[in-house]
C-alpha cells in the first residue's frame, strides 16, 4: 500500500528519471495529475454510466456503474487506490467496461465519507489528504471488505447488463489489491477472476491474510508486482506463488519493471507501457476465467 517508504521511494525514482539515471526509453510516464491515458487501452465497444448506491450491512455505498450500450456481459468489481473513487478510477472503469465487461467501481470510504474524498493520487502525499484518509482507512476491517464484496455481487447479480451465467471478476489497486483475495474467497461460487495491481498487505502470517484465503476461492489470479514493492519484500512474490500452487488456484505472479501505483492513470509514477502490459494480462485472465 502506498505509505512513507513507497511514497520516498517512488520519489527519488522519479528524480533519477529526471536526470538521465533511468534509462532513456524505459517507460512513457504521465506525470500531471488527470491524465486521460487508462490503464488498459479502451476496446470498441460504446459505453453508458451512472451514478449508482449499493446497501451493504454496514450503509449505503456511493459508486459508479459503467456497461457497454447493449446486451448482457460479465460483471467486474472495481477495488480503488488509496486515494479513493474518483475521476481517474471512472475513467479506468469505463475503459474495462468498452472491452465487454459491467463494472463497478466502488467508494471503499462509504463508511466515513461520500466520493472523491481526494481529487487524485498527489492529494494523498498531503499533510491534509493525510489526514482526511486515516481516520477513514482505519475503518476498513478484513470482516468489512468482506461483508462488502457479498453485497457488490449481489447488486451486480440484480442488473440488466450482467450475464449471471458467467463468473464475476474483480481488480484492486494498492490498497485495494488485497479486496480482490477477500471477494475471490467471500463469493467463491461467483467470483472467477481476481487482478491485483501494486497491491499491498497480499502476504501476512494471519489466517485471513490474502495469502492464506486463497484455498477458500475458486478463483485465478493476477499479481502484478512493482519493483520496489518486491525489493522491500522479495519474498512476497514467492509466497502468493508458493499459496496459489498449494490451493490448486490458477494464478499469474509478475514484478514489473515499474514503480508502486504504476497502473493508476494520475499517479506521478503511472508507466502507460507497463499498465497497458498489466491491463493486457487482466483482459486475458477475465477472457479464460469468466
Amino acid at each position: 500500500m502506498c505509505d512513507e517508504q513507497t511514497e520516498a521511494q517512488n520519489a527519488a525514482w522519479l528524480s533519477r528519471r529526471q536526470f538521465g539515471a533511468v534509462g532513456a526509453g524505459l517507460v512513457v510516464m504521465a506525470t500531471i495529475p488527470g491524465c486521460s491515458e487508462a490503464q488498459s487501452a479502451p476496446g470498441n465497444l460504446a459505453v453508458k454510466g451512472r451514478a449508482v448506491t449499493v446497501t451493504t450491512p454496514d450503509g449505503k455505498v456511493d459508486a459508479w456503474y459503467y456497461t457497454p450500450e447493449t446486451g448482457k456481459h460479465p460483471a467486474v468489481i472495481m477495488w480503488p487506490d488509496i486515494a479513493g473513487l474518483r475521476e481517474a478510477y471512472k475513467t479506468m472503469a469505463s475503459r474495462l467496461a468498452s472491452s465487454g465487461y459491467a463494472v463497478l467501481v466502488v467508494n471503499h470510504y462509504y463508511r466515513g465519507a461520500v466520493a472523491p474524498v481526494l481529487d487524485s493520487l498527489v492529494a494523498w502525499r498531503t499533510p491534509e489528504g493525510q489526514a482526511k484518509l486515516k481516520p477513514l482507512i482505519a475503518a476498513i476491517t478484513p470482516a468489512a471488505t468482506t461483508s462488502d464484496a457479498k453485497a457488490f455481487v449481489a447488486w451486480l447479480d440484480a442488473q440488466p447488463e450482467v450475464d449471471t451465467a458467467k463468473k464475476i471478476g474483480t481488480c484492486g489497486y494498492c490498497m485495494g489489491g488485497p479486496y480482490t483475495v477477500r471477494t475471490a474467497a467471500a463469493v467463491p461460487d461467483r467470483v472467477g477472476a481476481a487482478a491485483s495491481f501494486h497491491g499491498g498487505g497480499l502476504v501476512g502470517s494471519e489466517a485471513d491474510s490474502p495469502v492464506n484465503l486463497l484455498a477458500k476461492t475458486k478463483a485465478s489470479f493476477l499479481f502484478a508486482i512493482a519493483q520496489n514493492d518486491d525489493a522491500s519484500a522479495p519474498d512476497d512474490k514467492t509466497a502468493l506463488a508458493a499459496a496459489a500452487k498449494a490451493a490448486g488456484r490458477p494464478a499469474e505472479v509478475e514484478v514489473y519493471p515499474a514503480q508502486h501505483g504504476w497502473c493508476t492513470i494520475d499517479a506521478p509514477i503511472y508507466d502507460k507501457v507497463q499498465a497497458e502490459r498489466a491491463g493486457s494480462r487482466m483482459l486475458a485472465l477475465y477472457a479464460a476465467s469468466l
